[in-house]
């Protein structure tokens, strides 16, 4: 049965897509708890959740990834076996993956093109026409030649997006969609929602913006340990003020936590009037406290260069400099340069001009031609945006991943023998401090919710002596609850004289954060804006090129 060949059998009254009653355990994991909800045509249903609450394993069993232990699933009122991709791509769901699904090697055209064909040959010239047409409606500018494991992972999320909407014909999965978008670009898909939605499409939405939900969703359910803990339905929806709503969301999400939470900035509908309410955020609420207790500098790049390649624009002439305690944020829209200035500090790709110096022993030495393991080992440390491809090994176990960067030293090793009371003994303690939700620091690390494996990681990159830590979007993906616990643990570190780059794709989170910000604009600085009054319009017009440094 496809998507057309349900017309002729489907209840015209029943929804687009029920899920009843759905149950899915993993050892030592309930995932779904007998979860019920459907998804209407012409409808954005949007899925709230913390990491962990089981959105991710929904997605999972509506797209054919993973089959359910039970429940049934219908599909305009029929009972369908959703046991394959294939079979719920033939029925017209197409899904956006948090993680990236697409082929590194290949080029954006032939990835998207893959699977799209009737015959032995790939129709360019029509794919070529669907691309450009897809990327019109989002707003995007899209290479189709490129290689795409050369492109960021932004660039590469919007290629997913398109790669989505190609297949699907009557209902769009979107996990967490606009975590790489520029506000521009969420207000485009905002847009592009509204268009699909007259066309009868059914969207699935799941974000940790509540904002976001109250301003794109007709619908709203919120997941807890793997089950429905309510729902905001349409008519409630429209006949409720924004803030009464975010409380309400708020209460269904945390319960009695819900107070304490309330005055996040992620949490108000209307970011940009939370930030001038309340950022930028220290530890006892005084942004001017924090400025002045920066120390002296300890890291300086200095006419810093890397060539351009056929996807980036390189780096050129990047002067910068950070000081002890200081949180100095990177702006910029996705693929002006964020990716390879973190690289190039993490000493993951060597520059082309210029030097990088990092204070060490009171005295700034030359780290241009150390590798990354000299880096670490003076204090400099860095978060991976790719948590799963880059930041981690899948197979390994939770408590190997936390001392991946100290294999060989004491007290983890000796006589290079593993010792492994030490390294669970570490693990227990990583777990216990950072709140790390695991089974057991013997599970697989690939088997936690992206929000507990940055957990692992920011752990394993904040202890043991940090000097200065580079954070590449540090909450991506991350529940409001995680990203709370995250972005405390950098100010904390911050009053404690441990430095920090943050770069972001969220001017909220940089604001909230940050006593600077630079501003990246095709691989050079366009200017450095301090913290304060105007400074997310001064950030924005630099981002998009409107004002000179």
């Amino acid at each position: 049965m496809d998507a057309e060949s349900t017309g002729s059998t489907r209840d015209s009254g029943a929804p687009l897509i029920e899920l009843i009653g759905i149950t899915k355990r993993f050892p030592g994991v309930l995932a779904n708890d007998n979860v019920s909800l459907s998804i209407e045509r012409g409808e954005v249903h949007c899925l709230l959740g913390e990491n962990g609450a089981g959105k991710s394993t929904l997605i999972s069993i509506l797209s054919g990834m993973t089959v359910p232990d039970a429940g049934t699933i219908r599909i305009d009122g029929v009972e369908t076996e959703m046991d394959s991709p294939r079979k719920a791509l033939d029925l017209g769901i197409g899904t956006v993956y948090q993680h990236a699904t697409l082929v590194p090697t290949l080029t954006v055209l032939e990835n998207l093109i893959l699977g799209n064909t009737k015959g032995a040959k790939l129709n360019e010239s029509e794919g070529l026409r669907r691309l450009d047409e897809l990327a019109s409606i989002l707003g995007a500018d899209v290479d189709p030649h490129a290689v795409t494991g050369d492109l960021a992972l932004d660039e590469q999320q919007v290629i997913e997006i398109i790669k989505a909407l190609w297949k699907g014909k009557a209902a769009l999965i979107l996990d967490e969609p606009t975590s790489m978008l520029t506000p521009a670009g969420v207000t485009e898909l905002g847009n592009m929602l509204q268009r699909l939605k007259g066309s009868g499409l059914g969207v699935v939405f799941i974000t940790h913006m509540l904002h976001e939900a109250i301003d794109m969703g007709d619908r709203v359910t919120v997941l807890r340990q793997g089950s429905v803990a309510g729902t905001i339905e349409p008519d409630e929806l429209a006949s409720t003020g924004p803030e009464r709503l975010r409380d309400r969301i708020v209460e269904i999400m945390f319960g009695e936590e819900a107070t304490e939470l309330s005055d996040i900035a992620e949490m108000h509908v209307d970011a940009s009037e939370s930030r001038s309410e309340h950022a930028p955020l220290t530890g006892d609420g005084s942004s001017e406290e924090r400025i002045h207790s920066v120390g002296e500098p300890i890291l300086k790049l200095d006419g810093v260069s890397l060539g351009p390649s056929q996807s980036s624009h390189g780096l050129h002439d990047i002067n910068l400099t950070v000081a002890e305690g200081e949180i100095l944020g990177i702006a910029g829209v996705g693929g002006n340069g964020q990716k390879e200035l973190a690289e190039v500090l993490a000493g993951q790709q060597s520059i082309n001009g210029g030097q990088i110096y990092l204070r060490h022993h009171g005295e700034f030495k030359r780290i241009t031609r150390l590798g990354v393991n000299s880096r670490q080992q003076m204090g400099l440390r860095y978060l991976s945006d790719d948590r799963r491809g880059e930041a981690v090994v899948g197979t390994m176990s939770v408590a190997i991943n936390l001392v991946l960067k100290r294999i060989g030293e004491a007290p983890f090793w000796k006589r290079q023998i593993i010792q492994a009371a030490e390294v669970r003994r570490n693990a227990e303690a990583a777990v216990r401090d950072f709140d790390i939700r695991t089974p057991s620091v013997e599970t697989n690390i690939s088997k936690l919710s992206g929000g507990n494996i940055q957990k692992v990681i920011l752990a394993r990159e904040t202890t043991s002596g940090p000097r200065i830590v580079v954070y590449n979007k540090p909450t991506h993906g991350l529940d409001v609850r995680t990203s709370l616990a995250v972005r405390e643990r950098i100010r904390q570190m911050a009053r404690d004289g441990v430095s920090a780059v943050v770069i972001s794709n969220h001017l909220e989170e940089l604001l909230d954060l940050c006593d600077r910000v630079a501003v990246l604009l095709k691989g050079r600085v366009a200017g450095i804006v301090e913290n304060g009054p105007n400074a997310e319009r001064r950030i924005g017009d630099l981002m998009i090129g409107v004002i000179a440094s």
